[in-house]
């Protein structure tokens, strides 16, 4: 860089006037002036070290600006003053807040240059209680509100609940497109299904860490996302709320944010119900803490039974079946009875406004599920006669009807319903096909077509996969396409999604004169909605790209072999193979 003192000298030297004339010797003299403004400009902001003097030459040398070099050092002073504003946020200085008030006062008329800015918003981020006025200036100015901090914006949210609705809004949205996109997935399979994935693991969906995030410890906040829950749900009855509730909770509980937890009335219960689906079951200690948390439920607080799992009851039930023993016998189904009902009835609380836990009906324990074991009984006998030796065998046949009133007992009694369900559920996981078509023409008509909810369905077309040879067979395909499926696709369009994504999976293996049918019947209605359609036509591209291109026949292996010489001994002959 040039050395501005030598500069009026050069000019002095190297310009001589042609003539005395007092215009040149004017114009010499100003620039002179200026040369020396700018040597008393760059001596006083510059670096006052005496020991950098010397070595700035070095600098020139290179080619290295001093711009470029006072800048660096900026950038770094910058960093320093930022981590020295952390560790003083940190410490235990009794003043140290009152410090970063002060240099917070003497920054933020700053804050609009981008190379100060980071120093203001580092000094609002650390302030647990920033001031009034510079909130409102941050919150008014949508640059600023947009960089600053989490911290900061929290503070801004708590009293503006509008623009904290705003910011959560598109998060919720998400959080359900993304579940109804599992539900309705083409990817059919019961390792990777919509409940695959561990509590602890769907904790860590990119919505619920953004909301545990934007909450932090602040339990108004937390209030403030549950009302929009409350008030989502309410609205459009989706229980994919009550699920992100439950999971921002336990979310917040993995964090140990103690300040939210201890005052939310639901986390015990939450926590205990949370270890019973990672165990994938309710084990005697577990049943004992649920026992516990609903009979020490006051009056008064009856509203924290609004938040609750349907439990499966198979397993007690198949464990009765061994032990010989009655349904009404066992006080860990008796738990799951009565999890199951306050499950079911909690909308009927909602809708009444009477928060008391619904009586179970006495019919549901002393007839149906004695009539449900008969079934089991029915499949266990079934099962050990085909293991059988062929002669000690018997004629026995499959039954092919259901106990008495089983069926009323599906289309009345919601908790009998939800039992009739997942029993469906395991019987397909069984690979049980005799009990499937058994039991499939007695879900077209159930609870409130609870056959036909989208959770129920994503579960029976992945468990059904497992069965998939099965659909080679006319009788089987009829028992699972028009003894159920087809029932009530043309008046559901949900039920029509999960037909074409059960046969989009399927149809390799389904029965070709059955996936013309299938084909035909299921084509879409100028009614029907964009993503039937889309998945429709899915189908019929995979159906022609088969028929272009049908398999090849597996050819035989061809067997060249030489003829291979086996050393002789006395007792081996030569052979040629």
């Amino acid at each position: 860089m040039l050395d501005y003192t030598i500069i009026p000298a050069m000019i002095i030297k190297c310009v001589t006037p042609p003539c005395q004339c007092i215009d040149y010797y004017l114009t010499f003299i100003s620039l002179f002036l200026v040369c020396l403004g700018c040597v008393v400009l760059q001596t006083e902001n510059g670096i006052l070290l005496p020991t950098l003097q010397s070595a700035l030459p070095f600098l020139d040398l290179h080619g290295t600006p001093r711009l470029e070099f006072h800048q660096s050092v900026f950038d770094e002073l910058r960093d320093k003053l930022m981590e020295r504003v952390a560790t003083i946020a940190e410490g235990k200085d009794e003043d140290r807040y009152g410090k970063l008030k002060e240099l917070l006062e003497k920054s933020f008329p700053l804050v609009k240059m981008p190379s100060i800015q980071p120093v203001v918003m580092q000094v609002l981020k650390h302030l647990p209680k920033v001031p009034e006025k510079k909130l409102k200036l941050v919150m008014a100015d949508k640059e600023l509100y947009t960089v600053c901090a989490v911290e900061v914006k929290r503070q801004i949210w708590q009293e503006n609940q509008a623009l904290f609705g705003d910011e959560v809004s598109p998060l919720l949205k998400q959080y359900i497109v993304a579940k109804e996109a599992a539900l309705f997935s083409s990817d059919l399979s019961i390792l990777h299904n919509f409940f695959s994935p561990s509590p602890k693991a769907r904790r860590q969906g990119e919505v619920v860490l953004k909301l545990t995030q934007m909450i932090g410890k602040n339990v108004k906040l937390y209030d403030m996302v549950l009302q929009f829950l409350r008030t989502l749900f309410l609205r459009t009855r989706n229980v994919h709320y009550c699920t992100l509730r439950a999971e921002l909770l336990m979310s917040l509980h993995d964090l140990d944010i103690s300040e939210i937890c201890s005052v939310d009335s639901c986390h015990k219960f939450t926590w205990c119900l949370d270890a019973c689906i990672r165990e994938k079951f309710v084990d005697a200690k577990r049943a004992r803490e649920l026992q516990g948390f609903l009979d020490g439920v006051k009056k008064g607080q009856e509203e924290v039974l609004g938040n609750t799992l349907v439990l499966s009851t198979v397993r007690n039930l198949q464990e009765l079946l061994s032990q010989d023993a009655l349904p009404r016998d066992s006080p860990d189904l008796m738990l799951l009875l009565r999890m199951l009902s306050l499950g079911q009835g909690a909308w009927d609380m909602i809708d009444s406004q009477v928060f008391k836990e619904p009586r179970l009906e006495l019919e549901v324990v002393t007839r149906f599920l004695p009539a449900m074991l008969s079934v089991l009984v029915d499949d266990y006998t079934f099962t050990v006669e085909q293991k059988l030796p062929s002669e000690e065998k018997t004629s026995l046949s499959y039954p092919t009807a259901l106990p008495d009133n089983f069926n009323k007992y599906l289309q009345e009694n919601r908790v009998a319903c939800e039992m009739g369900l997942y029993y469906a559920l395991h019987i397909a996981k069984q690979r049980n096909k005799n009990a499937l078509q058994r039991l499939l023409p007695a879900l077209v008509e159930t609870y409130n077509d609870m056959a036909f909810g989208d959770i129920f369905l994503h579960l029976l077309t992945a468990h059904l996969t497992l069965l998939s040879d099965e659909f080679g067979t006319e009788e089987f395909c009829s028992a699972v396409f028009d003894g159920f499926l087809l029932n009530s696709f043309s008046s559901k369009d949900n039920v029509h999604r999960h037909n074409l994504r059960l046969l989009l999976h399927l149809h390799q293996k389904v029965l070709p004169s059955c996936v013309e049918t299938l084909v035909k019947t299921l084509e879409p209605s100028k009614q029907s909605s964009d993503q039937v359609k889309e998945l429709y036509t899915k189908l019929t591209e995979k159906l022609e790209a088969q028929k272009k291109s049908p398999p090849q026949p597996d050819e035989a292996p061809s067997l060249d072999l030489h003829p291979v010489k086996v050393p002789t001994t006395a007792s081996t002959p030569t052979i040629s193979l």
